[in-house]
Order: structure tokens, then C-alpha cells, then sequence
């Protein structure tokens, strides 16, 4: 009896054994699929100015649903950027401007090295404006209209009788290409872009516009500056007289409201390492399917200037904004998570 006993229970036994084993198969295999960046270390690397920050933090999130554990960003300068991606010190970012920079991406090794994945942001503008007041009185259209010592006069903050243009960090694609619009529309005589810390020095810019003094600078969109000095209320951009960009791409599209504001209309792009991407389909799938608008980082940015501007602060607003396009964001998850 004792045999027949021991008989039964080993043949019960053993297909619950099975059974076990199988559902715990295919319980693992179930969160590999859910979670198939387990175990790869990702780094990101972002430029050092925090208003781009936003957009960095929403890829960080989305990386981390897929499973991959996602370091804190690198930061450093644009250039410095591309490099480091190419040499695979850091294996993505969400902060190149296609064609502001081009120059960067092809001198770290372009293709070759890396990959653009997706545009983070589209019909990106960037450009010169002047306050209506003085635009008004003096019939100023267009940055040509500053060859006239009489006009740049006007925009003189230091009393060498040029005009200061609130110009770019040094290292940024855009002080090359407004220092390249100088000489090309030979305003050097008459111009001066003052270089340094941008937000510092637009701090002086919307200062003076507030004494009720003439202001010119250069800005782009998204941020938060064109929600304090509103374009067509409180500035107006500038024409310039051609296109005439650095590298000679001047097929590329520069208007923006029927003006030819000299800068292209850019796309924002994800890229990452060659090698990464190809390995790591999810991530490149994630990241070519990210997509925000101008219109979000924007405000993101005035809630920054309004003072919720630290590193948690700009974590929560990205966390709030996937929370706010969930149904959109769990989507481009899922198309990753099938990735192959």
C-alpha cells in the first residue's frame, strides 16, 4: 500500500513540477519582453544650459520603463557632445539641432560613428529681434538697416557707437552663425554680438527694454524668453537680406511668417552612438518615436524662469508631462518593448 502511495504521489507530482517550471519559464520570459533594456547601463549627455534639461529627462523615463538603467546625464558643450557620443563616452541625446549643427556632428564623425533616430522636435526657429517701439520709429526691418552707424547707434549699451547684439554662449552653433551674418552682410563696422552666459545677459536685454531703452538680440524657440517679450506685441524679428548660412546650405528654408529671418528652420534629433543603437533596438526604437512640442517646452521653461528651476523641479515637470500624454507615451513604449 505504502508502494501504490509513493507511486501515486510521484506521478501527481511530477506534471505539477513541470507546470511550475513552465509558468516560472514563462513568467521570466514575460518581463524579459516587458523589460528587455534589464542589465545594459545607459548614459545620457545633455548641453550644460538646464532649459534643455526637459526634454532629456522625458527620454531618461521612458529608457528606465523599458528596463535599462539610465545614469544621470553628462554635460558639456555642443561639440564636446558629438565627440563623446562618437567615441562612445555616452550612448544618447535629444539636443541636436539637424542643421545649426551639422558642422558638430560631421567633425565628430557623422554616420560613420553615429545616428539620428528621430526628430525630438520639428519647425524649431531661431533669429534676431528688436523691440516694436524703436522698430516703429525709426522704420527698422530688417538687421541690413544696422549698416547705418546712425541706426546701430541706437542699440549702443557701452558707447563705442556700435550696436550690441545680445548674442550666444561661446561654443554654440548660433555665435558662429551670427559672427559668419556679420561679415557677410558687412556689419562689423556697425555690430557687435556680446558673447557670454545667454541668460545672463538677456537678463540685461529685458532690463533695459524695461527702462523703455531700444533692445536687439538673438533668440530661438522654444524657451522662455518669447514668453516674456512676445513676438509681435513687444518685439518683431528682423529680416535679413539673404540666406547666407556658414556651411552653404542656402537652399535651406529661413522664413518664418514670410520673413526671411536667416536661420533654417530646424528638427530637433535624438542621436546616439552607432554601435549602442545597433545593439539596443528598443532604445533606438523609444527614441525615434519621442516626439514634444515647441509649445510644451516652452512653458516648461517660463515655469523655470519663474523660479521652479532645480534638478528635481525639471524631473517633475517631465514626469507630469508623460503622466499627461500617458496614453500617447505607453504607445511608443510598446512599439519598443516588440522592437527587434
Amino acid at each position: 500500500m505504502k508502494l501504490i502511495s509513493a507511486q501515486r504521489k510521484l506521478r501527481w507530482t511530477y506534471p505539477a513540477v513541470i507546470s511550475t517550471i513552465s509558468l516560472l519559464a514563462v513568467s521570466i520570459v514575460s518581463a524579459n519582453d516587458d523589460q528587455p533594456g534589464e542589465g545594459i547601463t545607459v548614459t545620457p549627455i545633455f548641453p550644460s544650459i538646464a532649459e534643455e534639461h526637459f526634454r532629456g529627462e522625458i527620454a531618461r523615463i521612458g529608457l528606465s520603463e523599458l528596463g535599462y538603467e539610465v545614469e544621470q546625464a553628462r554635460e558639456t558643450d555642443y561639440p564636446t557632445m558629438m565627440m563623446a557620443l562618437s567615441y562612445r563616452d555616452a550612448d544618447f541625446t535629444v539636443h541636436l539641432w539637424d542643421n545649426l549643427h551639422a558642422n558638430f556632428y560631421e567633425r565628430a564623425g557623422g554616420d560613420d560613428t553615429m545616428m539620428k533616430v528621430g526628430n525630438i522636435m520639428e519647425n524649431v526657429i531661431q533669429g534676431y529681434l528688436i523691440d516694436i517701439k524703436t522698430a516703429l520709429e525709426h522704420d527698422i526691418t530688417s538687421l541690413e538697416d544696422l549698416k547705418n552707424p546712425e541706426i546701430a547707434a541706437l542699440f549702443d549699451t557701452n558707447g563705442d557707437g556700435k550696436a550690441d547684439l545680445t548674442g550666444c554662449n561661446p561654443g554654440w552653433g548660433c555665435e558662429m552663425t551670427i559672427d559668419h551674418h556679420l561679415e557677410a552682410y558687412d556689419l562689423e563696422d556697425t555690430v557687435t554680438q556680446n558673447r557670454g552666459s545667454y541668460f545672463a545677459l538677456m537678463a540685461d536685454t529685458m532690463t533695459r527694454y524695461e527702462q523703455g531703452e531700444p533692445i536687439l538680440y538673438y533668440t530661438w524657440v522654444p524657451q522662455w524668453v518669447s514668453a516674456e517679450l512676445v513676438p509681435g506685441e513687444d518685439v518683431m524679428w528682423l529680416e535679413v537680406p539673404r540666406t547666407d548660412l556658414p556651411d552653404g546650405s542656402n537652399d535651406a528654408n529661413t522664413m518664418h511668417e514670410g520673413k526671411n529671418i536667416g536661420f533654417a528652420v530646424d528638427n530637433v534629433k535624438a542621436v546616439m552612438n552607432k554601435e549602442f543603437a545597433e545593439e539596443n533596438p528598443p532604445a533606438r526604437t523609444f527614441l525615434s518615436l519621442l516626439n514634444i512640442t515647441t509649445d510644451d517646452e516652452s512653458a516648461q521653461n517660463l515655469l523655470m524662469q519663474n523660479g521652479e528651476n532645480s534638478s528635481d523641479d525639471i524631473r517633475r515637470h517631465a514626469q507630469q508631462w508623460v503622466e499627461n500624454h500617458r496614453e500617447q507615451f505607453d504607445m511608443w513604449i510598446n512599439q519598443a518593448r516588440n522592437a527587434e
